[in-house]
């Protein structure tokens, strides 16, 4: 298993523009969590500015089609977005790989 960081970069006034899509967002983001794909999630900057998704699985492809899938994307209203594996050198690693779908 592997650590992967998905960044997105999102357009202005995006905690107001997500609103919309944000129940939708939100059901894709427990999902991976419950999964135990997604460790991590939340927005950058006070006011959001971007995001920083923490995940973990066996190569980038999983994050790629989260990303392609969340409605942030879809909608717009993410202006970019970019997996890069996360090489940790020090913090406790979790104890349970994700789950199979």
């Amino acid at each position: 298993m592997q650590f992967f960081a998905l960044t997105y970069d999102v357009v202005p006034g995006f905690a107001e523009r997500r609103m919309p899509f944000r129940d939708a967002h939100l059901r894709l983001v427990r999902d991976a969590h419950e999964r135990g794909l997604l460790l991590f999630a939340g927005a950058l900057g006070d006011p959001p500015s971007g995001a920083l998704l923490i995940f973990r699985a066996d190569g980038p492809a999983v994050v790629e089609d989260f990303a392609r899938a969340d409605p942030y994307v879809r909608e717009g209203l993410a202006t970019a977005w970019q997996v890069r594996p996360w090489h940790v050198v020090i913090g406790a690693e979790l104890a349970a790989p994700p789950r199979a779908l």
